[in-house]
Parts: structure tokens; sequence; C-alpha cells
């Protein structure tokens, strides 16, 4: 008999990092629990954490090459797998170019340290500008407001949780989301312990969520008007004199600019497309601003919305003018241990649409076109049209805009090759999946959520099991797929070949050893500890705290001018489209047709995007796939608390039951994300049993963000009727 051990390891599920000690006895897990010694955490674990028991032991994960011949999958081996995939990109690229072959990251790529440092390598293999991730339908504005203010698309300010005495939170559910561009494990203690020692917790969001449910305040919005709710605060900060000097205000340019877009953005002017009263709107920028340290955060429905660049970027701006940006209990930047955004800078701005979507002409960002245009690129014809697609970790079927439709133009591929472990939604449609190990078979370092965090720390795993004979993490599948694109291009440059070997050489683990050494804390004086080195984070498996964070202005900043710029002018070029939308906001509110509703999603602690249904204790107990609705909405469409209602868009209909509720905001109704697992070919028992559909079989392709691409979730116009009333009409989901 061997006797149970207990190891730290971090959990990968979400943003958090919380850390675990994962007992196992031989090659079975036998408990999950939260590590008391990790230094970030504190022994605090989420429900979904006692999945990855569930996710390691799942009879459904492929742990084998599949190819598909004659419409059917059959295993095959490595190299072969290898090999078919590799011959299909590159006949479809010598048939018809380079960007004929498209790519699409999903979420969890950026949970995978091995497919974060070496996914970059296939992408420049494959030299396509048709790259497409889940940036685009998430955080790609919070990128656009930093790149443009501050140098580069990483330099996000996180909002000092544990120090701050007012802490605003817009279109977030941190209690359900465990924090997002904001990583803070226990999120509920930390805001507990705002209001423990005198602070404020204030939320604003169209339902009255967890978050909400637990705060000092709380005020409904209507969905995607938050730029004009922004803007009326920003016209309150400057009208009544209410800025605060601080250093980072000192380093600005263009404050005056500010002064002129804030002119005419009154709260009266607002107020009825808002929904907030122009007293409450002036009373939130006032507390704010009064406050002996604040923070003003904002996430996916402030993003997710048609006006998300200027959204994120006013949130970043009244932080600023109200001294709160790079202070103590404000906003503040990290210093991560392994640093992506590294010393050189110069992100400018003129690097917002280098090259546009060849359909609709979507503008790039960061090197990659909008997700929103992918089906489209797929379906129609001409120089360019993309015929082959590698997808990484990623079911956009499920979570894009108008999934149905990208479900139909996936079937149109000449080549589709995936990494993944599931045979999804979308994986469904691929010619070759490679699946890679799960998530207890490979190291982790958080390299990208550490510089999202809300206090400074490191942490390394190793594997807590030995991948299985034959297995491949997906650093090595996505490595040796790019070698052989590499050998089939004779013009690729050798340079970038022997990159490519070295780094496989080098594995994971001699990439971070590179990178610490590089790092700020490389070379510590004895006061400040030990110069952190990979043998330093073997030694300290529970984590390392590296302490709170600091000012890091103006050294953090990447722009040319060394100054932080406060009205980028590609934003600000933006506003006359912004006071276009006011108008058609609030001819909407005086004008809108009977039983037209704006559409939400919503996510829950038990649940992660599309991808973690297929665990039994996850999806157990009762159904919570249901459309939340307001009292008087629900009357006013003929529909019960407990009935079927059917949800109708432009793009479909979907069915599913109601829940009434004084929760949500009257005229708005919700939908959570990811489920819809129903469809045929999906290998996933547990969660194609489970009653759900899709929220992106409702939601717009055509609704996207003008400046950046990001797509318009927030505020899908539907109309609801009772499920089976004639005259409902249109596909169901």
């Amino acid at each position: 008999m061997h006797a149970p051990v207990a190891r730290p390891v971090t959990c990968p599920l979400c943003e958090a990092m919380c850390g675990l000690l994962v007992e196992t006895d031989g090659g079975r897990v036998t408990s999950i629990r939260g590590d008391a010694d990790d230094p970030f955490s504190r022994g605090h674990l989420c429900p979904k954490a006692v999945a990855l028991q569930d996710l390691h032991e799942d009879p459904d994960r492929l742990r084998q090459p599949l190819v598909k011949r004659d419409g059917r999958f059959v295993p095959v081996s490595w190299g072969e797998a290898l090999d078919v995939a590799a011959r299909g990109l590159r006949a479809v690229q010598r048939r018809h170019g380079r960007d004929a072959v498209a790519t699409y990251a999903g979420n969890p790529t950026v949970h995978s340290v091995g497919a974060s440092l070496f996914l970059p390598f296939l992408l420049r293999a494959l030299g396509t500008r048709n790259r497409y991730s889940a940036t685009s339908v998430d955080q790609l504005p919070h990128h656009v407001a930093a790149a443009t203010m501050f140098g580069h698309p990483l330099l996000i300010p996180i909002p000092d949780l544990d120090r701050t005495q007012h802490l605003v939170i817009i279109g977030a559910n941190p209690l359900a989301s465990n924090g997002s561009l904001m990583t803070a494990p226990d999120v509920a203690r930390r805001l507990k312990a705002i209001r423990a020692r005198g602070g404020r917790v204030v939320v604003v969001d169209p339902r009255r969520t967890e978050t909400a449910q637990a705060a000092d305040a709380h005020h409904f919005v209507r969905p995607g008007t938050d730029a004009f709710l922004l803007l009326a605060m920003l016209h309150v900060v400057l009208a009544e004199g209410l800025e605060r000097p601080s250093r980072a205000r000192d380093l600005a340019v263009e404050l005056d600019v500010l002064r002129e877009v804030a002119a005419g953005w009154t709260p009266e002017r607002v107020a009825p497309a808002t929904g907030m009263s122009a007293d409450a709107i002036a009373t939130l920028a006032r507390d704010f601003a009064a406050a002996p340290s604040a923070a003003l955060y904002g996430r996916v429905g402030v993003s997710m919305q048609e006006f998300g660049a200027v959204s994120t970027w006013l949130i970043t701006a009244l932080n600023l003018l109200t001294g709160r940006l790079d202070e103590p209990g404000g906003v503040m930047f990290t210093t991560p241990a392994v640093d992506p955004v590294g010393a050189k800078g110069g992100y400018a701005p003129d690097r917002i649409g280098r090259w546009h979507s060849r359909v609709r002409g979507l503008p790039e960002f960061m090197g990659e076109l909008p997700v929103a245009a992918l089906a489209e690129e797929i379906e129609t014809p001409g120089a360019g049209q993309v015929r082959a697609l590698v997808t990484h970790a990623g079911n956009p079927v499920l979570s894009t805009p108008n999934g149905g439709r990208l479900e139909r133009a996936l079937g149109q591929l000449e080549c589709m090759v995936s990494v993944d472990f599931y045979l999804n939604e979308t994986t469904r449609h691929a010619h070759v999946i490679l699946p890679p190990v799960g998530p207890l078979e490979r190291e982790h370092y958080d390299v990208v959520f550490n510089a999202l965090a809300v206090r400074n720390v490191a942490k390394w795993a190793p594997p807590l099991f030995a991948p299985p004979a034959g297995a491949m993490p997906d650093w090595q599948i996505l490595s040796a797929l790019t070698e052989r694109l590499q050998r089939g291009w004779r013009w690729r440059a050798i340079k970038q070949r022997m990159a490519t070997r070295a780094m496989r050489r080098m594995g994971v683990k001699g990439i971070l050893s590179h990178e610490l050494a590089k790092g700020p804390y490389a070379r510590r004086t004895p006061g400040d500890g030990p110069p952190l080195t990979m043998a330093v984070l073997e030694a300290q498996p529970h984590g390392v705290d590296l302490g709170a964070l600091v000012p890091m202005l103006p050294g953090r900043l990447r722009t040319a001018s060394g100054k932080i710029h406060a009205a980028p002018a590609a934003i600000v070029a933006d506003l006359p489209r912004v006071a276009r939308g006011l108008e058609r906001a609030l001819d909407a509110v005086r004008g809108q047709p009977p039983g037209t509703l704006l559409l939400v999603g919503r996510r829950e602690l038990r649940s992660n995007n599309s991808w973690m249904h297929n665990s039994a204790r996850l999806v157990r107990g009762k159904p919570r796939c249901t459309l939340l609705m307001h009292p008087r909405d629900a009357a006013a469409c003929g529909v019960a608390d407990g009935a079927v209602a059917r949800v109708t868009s432009r793009v479909g209909a979907v069915e599913a039951p109601v829940v009434v509720t004084d929760a949500m905001m009257p005229g708005v109704v919700s939908l959570p994300h990811g489920w819809g697992h129903g469809r045929a070919g999906v290998q996933l028992r547990t969660a194609a049993a489970v009653p759900g559909v899709s929220i992106n079989d409702l939601t717009d392709d055509a609704r996207v963000d003008a400046l950046c691409g990001v797509a318009g979730f927030s505020g899908t116009p539907v109309t609801v009727a009772r499920a089976g009333d004639e005259g409902a009409d249109g596909p169901v989901g």
C-alpha cells in the first residue's frame, strides 16, 4: 500500500491562481483542498477546483490523435497525425496563399504556459494574417486602452483590492468570475475586507449579481450605455473641480482634450438612455472622487459592447484624473517575475488596424482580426478566402457571436486541425485532432495572470502525474507541428527554424529560467530576499510572495514619448460615433417596440465558459441554463415562472425555462454563457445530457465595436414569447 501524498499545484481553470493541495495515491487523485500555505490564496478554493479530478479521469477526454476518414474519426499514431495535419495545411497554402489558413486560440491557451510560449512559433510558421482568438470576444478593449495610453497592451492597471477604501465595479461579477483582469483569489474575502475597514463597494450592472448583493450599493444600468454613463461621470469630475493631483497626472499629456471631450455630457443628458437618474450618476462620480482611496473597475459588461474601447479608456481616464492611477489603494501596475511586457516600448496608436478583414473591413489589433469576421471569411468566395483552420483549446461555435453561422461555415473547410482533448461542438468539424495531456500532467507557471494580479507572487508547479507513455503536452505538439510546417517552406528563414529547435531543446522550464534571470527579482539585495531563480521556486513549492503592488511610473511606461496619453487620438476620433449611439439609445427608449428586450450573458461560479460541463459534480442540481426576466417583462410577454420561453434575435432563436426575478433590470433578460452541448457528434456525455442552449445562437456577429472589432454581446435585442405560441418562428438552438 502506498501512503497518500499531497502536493501543491496551482489551479489552472480560471484567472484566480488558487493554490491547491492535491492528494494522490498511486496514479489516482484522492482529494483536492485549498493550500493554506499558498501566500496568495491562503487556503481558498472554489467549487471548480475539485473538478480537476473529473477532468483528469474523464473517460470522454481524448488521449490519442484522431484523423477523420470517410466522415469518421479513427485513432492514429502521433507521427501520422502530425504529418497529415502539416500536409493538409501546406496544401491549402500552396493552392490558395498563406492567408487561406486561419487560426483560433481559445481562452484556455493562456492557462497553459507551454501553449503561451510555443503557439507564437506556429503562427509565424503559418505566416497568415487570418489570426483570431477569444480576445476579440472578451478583453480586447482593455488592451486597446492600455496600448494607446501606456504603450503596451498588457499594461492594464489592476485594482489594489487589499488597500482601497472605495471600489466601483461596472459590468463585472467577481464573486462568480473569481476576478477577471484582476487576479484575486478569494475575492469575496477581499471585498468583505474593504467594508470591514470602513470602505464601500458599489456595483453598476443590469443584473443584481452575486457581487451586487454583497455590495453597499447597486445601480441598474441599461446594457451598452456604459460609455454614456462614464462620460457623464467625467463631466461631473471636471465641471465640479474634483480632480486630484498625482504623480501619474503630472506624467499625462492631452488633459485639455479630456475637458473638451466631457463638455456637454451632463448626467441629465444621458440619464434616460442609461436608466440611472441624473442624481445617481452625479453622486456616483462625487463619492468616487471624494474617497481617500478608490478604484474604478470594469470588465466584460463594459468591454463586450459596441463602445467597449471608449468605455474602458474612460475608466482609466477617471482613475487618472482623480489621482487613483499608480497609487496604493487605487489602480496599479504589477511587477511580475516573468514580465510579458518586456523592456522595449513604443506601441504606437497607429498599430490599430494595420490591416483589415477581407469581407467587412474590420480592424486588426495585436496581430489578430476580430473573430466576429471568421464565418464570413470562410463563406465568401474570392482571393483570400479562408479554406483551412487551426484551433487551439477553443470552442468558438459556443463562444463567438452567431455561433450557428460559424458552425455551418466550418463544414466548408478543406482542412481543419484542432489541438484539444475534447471532441466538442467545434472540434467535431476537424480533420485532425491532436489531444494534449491534461492540466495535472503538465508543468504550470502563470505568465499572463501574474501580470494582472492584485499582489506580486510567483509559483512553479511541476507535473503532478507523469504523462502516459506516448502522450504529449501542448507545447510539444505545437513545436512538432511547427517544425513540419517549416520544413515544407523553402523560403522560411533558417533563423526561425533554429529558434524553434532551440526553444524545444530548452523546454518550458529552461525558458522560464532564462526569463527569471532577466526579470526584476533576479538581482535583489540581501534585504529584499535572495535572487529569484527556478531553484528558489522549486524549493518553495507553495509559492513566493513578492509583495504588494508598488508605484511603477514613469518606469513602467512603454510609450515612445515616455508620457501617459490621457486622450489617445484613435479613441477620441471614435467619440462622434458614441454621440450618435446616445441619440439612437434615446430614440429606442422613447419608441422601443413592445416585447423588445435586451439580452445579456452571465457567469456562475461552478461553470467556466463551455469546457467544464462534462464534470458531473459541477452540473448537478437544478437547471442553470435559464432565462432571467423581471416580473413586469414576464407579464408583458405572457410567460410565467418555470414556463419555457422562446427567445428570438436577428440571427436565431432558442428555448429556455424562465426564472422571474426582480434581480433583473426591467427591459433586460439574461442567459448564461457556454451551454448548448446537445449537437450531434459531440463526445461529451455528461454535458450533452444537461439541458441548455447556447446564448451565442442569439448574439449577432454584425454587432461589433467599430474601433477595435470586439463582439458587441451586451444588449443584443431579442423578443420573448411563450414557447409554442403561434407566430413564433426561426431556428431553435
